[in-house]
């Protein structure tokens, strides 16, 4: 019911912000599936949920619904921290965040080994003691 419930919250929170084109990641393959009508919706609990959300759906010009599993779901795991981080201004229109995902690390060697042989955290440990 959570996962129902979650993407209840967000369908209402994009049709607040107006918007009329979503594109839905979710990781409960149960609740893509049944939203997507390619599972029945069997559970007597879950049925009202579903309507609803078929309900919400309308209010789209489209929406497409996408299952990814939970391991293969870290950048919902990232927007959502990333997203955790900002206070909403009902004024203020939020641009959407084009990210691209590329094959070989955009950083290396970010720590190296210090000339005078002391670690990389010597001078904030005496910062921190003194």
């Amino acid at each position: 019911m959570a996962e129902y419930e979650a993407c209840i919250m967000g369908l209402c929170t994009a049709i607040e912000k107006k918007i009329k084109i979503l594109e839905v990641h979710g990781d409960s393959a149960l609740v893509i599936y049944q939203i997507r009508g390619e599972w029945e919706v069997r559970d007597s609990k879950l049925v009202k949920y579903h309507d609803l959300i078929v309900k919400l759906v309308k209010e789209f010009r489209e929406v497409t619904f996408n299952y990814f599993p939970r391991e293969e779901n870290q950048l919902a795991d990232a927007l959502a921290t990333l997203a955790s981080m900002f206070k909403e201004n009902r004024e203020t229109e939020i641009m959407p965040i084009q990210m691209s995902i590329y094959e070989t690390p955009a950083h290396c060697f970010s720590i190296e080994e210090e000339s005078d042989g002391r670690p990389w955290f010597h001078d904030i440990l005496e910062y921190i003691k003194n």
